[in-house]
């Protein structure tokens, strides 16, 4: 996964914050590149929300998220 990837997951608009702040998007993004999405968000858990507020990602309704995968339907068995 990419960090715009990630971003995106997050609902951040990454070219937004890209553009409004290069400082700060190459310091997440070199730090993204050397642990896991995990790591990086137990990191910066409180400061990404800020930043989702400033840069949201404006979804269309045309275009949606990847849809949840249907899984099977859990069958118990009869008991006698």
């Amino acid at each position: 996964m990419t960090f715009e990837e990630y971003l995106i997951t997050k609902k951040i608009d990454p070219k937004a914050f890209r553009d409004a702040e290069p400082a700060l998007w190459k310091e997440w993004s070199n730090l993204f590149d050397e642990m896991s999405a995990a790591s990086f968000t137990s990191q910066k858990l409180y400061l990404i929300n800020p930043i989702r507020r400033k840069y949201q990602l404006k979804i269309t309704p045309t275009e949606t998220l990847k849809p949840a995968v249907a899984s099977k339907p859990v069958f118990k068995p009869k008991i006698n």
